[in-house]
């Protein structure tokens, strides 16, 4: 079992790193640490579809920031058609979460 979870933590950790390479947006070090810590760049991009919509398209929907804290909880598909499920991630803790979304919300900003 602790070999598995820890090919699977390897996996992610690789696909995280490779999304990050691929960036266009520039995340700051300190949400580029949270969004490796909880996987969240396993299916998420900052500027482009992976499994997950791209932060700049979450950005363009003007969620609040309790908002997407909430749908980081409990995410709703009827959101986002076309995309797979995503699975709830309720080991962020709010503080978090509240980072990230302030930075996913500050993307509208400087593309608009």
């Amino acid at each position: 079992m602790k070999i598995i979870i820890s090919l699977i933590l390897a996996y992610l950790s690789f696909m995280a790193m490779s999304a990050r390479a691929q960036q266009q947006v520039k995340i700051p070090e300190d949400i580029s640490k949270l969004l490796t810590q909880y996987a969240c760049l396993a299916c998420h991009k900052a500027d482009a579809k992976v499994i997950g919509p791209a932060y700049v398209d979450v950005a363009k929907k003007k969620y609040t920031n309790a908002q997407i804290v909430a749908l980081i909880y409990n995410p709703k598909p009827a959101n986002w058609p076309g995309y797979p499920p995503m699975s709830p991630m309720k080991n962020v803790p709010e503080k978090d979460a509240l980072k990230i979304a302030a930075w996913i919300n500050s993307l509208a900003k400087k593309r608009s």
